[in-house]
């Protein structure tokens, strides 16, 4: 998991080694790749892929919901 929350801070894993950024929740922006129909952040200029579980857990440490719901196209798709 790329994140996890404590006391309104949120520490993003950055890379494999286990490297965290901090910042304020109030800080974080929620955003979505149409793309991927994924959920992320953009922190040091990188893009930290979330799950919906935890953009959900970000909003209400309060987090601004930048997030559009992605509607598929083609019948049958699964989202």
């Amino acid at each position: 998991m790329p994140l996890r929350i404590e006391n309104h801070l949120c520490y993003f894993t950055l890379d494999v080694d286990g490297q965290e950024q901090s910042l304020p929740a109030t800080r974080v922006k929620i955003l979505t790749d149409h793309d991927k129909a994924m959920s992320y952040v953009e922190l040091a200029g990188e893009r930290i892929y979330i799950t919906e579980a935890e953009a959900d857990a970000l909003t209400v440490e309060g987090a601004t919901d930048g997030r559009n719901h992605v509607k598929a196209q083609e019948p049958g798709s699964v989202i």
